[in-house]
């Protein structure tokens, strides 16, 4: 059992980070928690009345400039929640380089050194993304009910790292994996060379794809709620690359999922540096294609045309699905929320806030 702890989430107010506020709350573990967020992304102001009601103590701040940091209480753990989230970021003539590298690395380290400061441990929460582009694009892939599929060509083995059950640890993260995905993997290295310089406990939490109710609209950051909540609007939809026909598949995982292994993390012995860093994700069960989203899409929510623009994408991926097996093994842990439920669960938030992709992601 998890004794009461002090708990900062940077990020608060973003999808994960709230949602995992809620969540430890609502286990009823007598957590004294508190977090703070920069309130730049449209939409974190909508979880601040609702996080405030629930007891956690909110500071607004930036994590890019350490005084932000300095009135921040003694805590016994750190969990960063707070990033850019998009592939595209940095990349895409809309966003900085250099402000991606500053929220997402600099950001990390100004946290870490804090935890050096208050002997607090620290878990990131890092992403697929950083694994190898040029790796993943050049896995064999057949097609089966409108979806990619792993293929293990005849006579050929795959790399090292992917099998039946998805991408494991072990695979490539070689660059190219995206300015987003480096800055997220530069920050894995810092965190553990940390925890073994500083003697801080350190754990990485590669996440798959996350979705639940109230993630913001946008489709680099969220295309499970995105989707859902452009087909209920009847907005424009399109099938982006591969083809045009939306076969491209990602696992999905509800971020209040990861609650079980937070807690054993936070709580259980001091581990290998091997032990440290482990894929968290809806797995192969959750494999989704875009196509496979529309066809539910269309019968619970009513017709609705997608166009096709067969182009390629930047960093674009044809199949990413992680393999969650070491995660398991350490912490007992799989996914709880099959993806129906997740999905249900963004139509009923969708219905009950028509105004949510202009909220969350205004042009």
């Amino acid at each position: 059992m998890l004794r009461p702890m002090r708990i900062l989430i940077s990020g608060v107010c973003g999808f994960v980070g709230s949602t995992l506020a809620r969540a430890f709350v609502e286990s009823g573990a007598g957590h004294e928690l508190c977090g703070f967020d920069n309130f730049i992304r449209p939409g974190s102001e909508s979880n601040r009345a609702e996080l405030k009601r629930l007891g956690v103590k909110l500071f607004h701040g930036d994590l890019r400039a350490p005084s932000d940091l300095e009135s921040l209480p003694p805590v016994d753990w750190v969990i960063d929640a707070a990033a850019n989230p998009s592939v595209l970021a940095g990349s895409d003539g809309r966003t900085s380089s250099r402000q991606l590298v500053e929220h997402n690395l600099t950001g990390t380290v100004n946290l870490l050194e804090f935890c050096k400061q208050h002997r607090a441990g620290f878990i990131l929460l890092s992403t697929s993304r950083v694994y190898s582009i040029t790796r993943l694009a050049a896995l064999p892939l057949g097609e089966k009910n409108h979806a990619f599929v792993l293929q293990e060509a005849a006579g050929a083995k795959l790399p090292v790292g992917v099998g039946a059950k998805g991408v494991d640890e072990n695979f490539s993260t070689q660059a190219p994996v995206s300015l987003y995905g480096a800055t997220k993997l530069a920050s894995e290295a810092l965190a553990l060379e940390y925890g073994a310089t500083f003697g801080l406990p350190v754990f990485v939490n590669r996440c798959g794809v996350l979705a639940g109710a109230g993630q913001f609209g946008r489709a680099d950051q969220g295309i499970f709620a995105y989707w859902v909540n452009a087909w209920l609007r009847r907005r424009p939809l399109k099938y982006i690359g591969f083809g045009g026909h939306g076969h491209q598949v990602r696992d999905c995982l509800h971020p209040r999922d990861l609650l079980p292994a937070l807690a054993k993390q936070m709580s259980g012995p001091t581990l290998d540096m091997d032990a440290r860093v482990a894929n968290f994700s809806g797995g192969s069960a959750s494999a989704t294609s875009l196509r496979q989203l529309s066809d539910w899409c269309a019968a619970h929510l009513g017709a609705h045309a997608v166009a096709a623009d067969p182009a390629p994408r930047s960093f674009d991926l044809p199949w990413l699905v992680l393999d969650s097996g070491k995660a398991a093994r350490l912490w007992d842990w799989n996914p709880a929320t099959p993806v129906p439920a997740i999905l249900d669960e963004i139509v009923a938030h969708a219905r009950a806030h028509p105004e949510w992709l202009e909220l969350s992601a205004p042009l």
